[in-house]
């Protein structure tokens, strides 16, 4: 009798992550196309326009963590559709705004209503796939972001020359609702009450029931914040979040300012970067999970990447603040991103490696950091580029940030060493 092969539903379920990730994207960086026509409609400084993208940040620091326990304890079937649908509404108001205090509003609430998508990311590889592949679903997931950019990029771009930014905000806000109702019926979150998962698929996956089962109890925020590589992994996703921020949000307009472009070629020349930072960032989960395989350790797989990874992003962003031509300037900005991008799958496979019982909860710290970039990108970007007129100081200043998450990662990120918890803890356990 021939054995039951597995059904590999767990990779349909791969594409629906990578799907509604690439939406989240599309949907959070539209506003860079439109800095020119609000700049123009409502006067706005780049110091301003700096401070609505913050708020995205400041709403998203808010219940990232809050929705990586709300997935934990509820579920990404329930809480990841209802997101969905509260960030596409969101991004339909936009097409409403009439001023700074409207966007700002509703860039805070964007934030909100965003932060549980990635703690849901996590949430679902965790469950249902192996570890042997969890880097290679993250990889199809996160690639997502610079696709967002690839595929967004002349989209949003044409559609606000030719239709206007209102109208733009109007089209692109019905598609996650779509994908929510989807979600909704066709994924489960234990794998095992999935019609479409075999019993092959199932063992492959591995029981997640005893996981699930844990849902509902007290969450150890004391191990999630102070295990030092949960740290130094949110203090190395802080700086890509810095350099993700940064280029989702400025880069249309460094195009703009700096190199003269018209909008639709802004939208065009975008692609070449973020298409190389997709290759590298799905050629990084690739090659984490080959490490993994190879030598059964997360340090070799995840950490050695991580740093390896930021280091040659930093040495790429370092020399794009000293060139000025057209050419170099993409040529260096293409490398700075790809390397940049290349160990997100490596962070988030982190979180599950160290902390799999309560992975969304983690990951919501580590977005959290990645939120706190959000705050600060946005800003101090646009208030260099008022104070120096250029973006240079902009470009060094990602360049350092990178460099201190290299040295943090090297010194203190050991995913495959064991943590009995903060020296005082420990001490108080042995006077017991």
């Amino acid at each position: 009798m021939k054995s039951e092969k597995p059904t590999r539903y767990r990779w349909f379920i791969s594409g629906l992550v990578f799907f509604i990730t690439l939406i989240n994207f599309i949907d959070r960086s539209a506003i860079s196309f439109v800095i020119a026509p609000l700049k123009q409609e409502f006067h706005f400084t780049d110091t301003q326009f700096g401070m609505i993208l913050s708020a995205f940040g400041v709403g998203y620091i808010l219940l990232t963590a809050l929705g990586g326990w709300l997935v934990d304890r509820w579920g990404a079937r329930l809480i990841w559709p209802i997101a969905a649908t509260a960030w596409s509404l969101c991004v339909g108001l936009f097409g409403f705004a009439a001023g700074f205090w409207s966007f700002l509003g509703l860039r805070f609430l964007l934030g909100m209503t965003e932060g549980p998508h990635f703690p849901a990311v996590t949430r679902s590889v965790s469950d249902w796939l192996p570890p042997s592949e969890r880097a290679r679903a993250l990889s199809l997931g996160l690639v997502a972001i610079p696709l967002s950019s690839v595929i967004g990029a002349p989209i949003t771009s044409y559609l606000v020359a030719d239709l206007g930014w209102r109208n733009m905000f109007f089209i692109i806000s019905g598609i996650g609702i779509l994908w929510a109702i989807i979600w909704h019926r066709v994924f489960r979150d234990r794998p095992e009450e999935s019609r479409y998962v075999n019993r092959a698929e199932q063992k492959l996956i591995g029981a997640s029931s005893e996981d699930l089962k844990k849902k509902g109890e007290a969450i150890d925020w004391r191990y999630l914040l102070m295990h030092p590589t949960l740290l130094a992994n949110n203090i190395a996703y802080f700086a890509f979040g810095y350099m993700l921020f940064f280029a989702t949000l400025w880069l249309p307009g460094y195009f703009l300012k700096q190199h003269n472009l018209d909008l639709k070629s802004t939208g065009w020349y975008l692609v070449i970067p973020w298409l190389v930072g997709a290759i590298f960032l799905k050629a990084g989960g690739h090659l984490s999970d080959w490490l993994y395989r190879r030598t059964g350790r997360s340090r070799v797989a995840r950490s050695h990447l991580i740093w390896c990874s930021q280091l040659l992003a930093a040495l790429s962003f370092l020399l794009l603040g000293f060139t000025h031509s057209l050419g170099w300037s993409l040529f260096f900005l293409t490398l700075g991103l790809g390397f940049g991008l290349m160990p997100q799958p490596a962070f988030f496979s982190i979180n599950i490696d160290v902390a799999k019982e309560r992975a969304a909860s983690s990951q919501g710290v580590t977005s959290s950091a990645l939120s706190l970039a959000g705050i600060l990108a946005p800003a101090l970007t646009g208030w260099l580029i008022d104070l120096t007129n250029s973006y240079q100081a902009a470009f060094l200043l990602l360049a350092a940030l990178t460099g201190i998450a290299v040295v943090t990662v090297i010194f203190f990120h050991h995913p495959d060493r064991s943590w009995a918890g903060p020296w005082w803890r420990r001490k108080a356990l042995v006077v017991k």
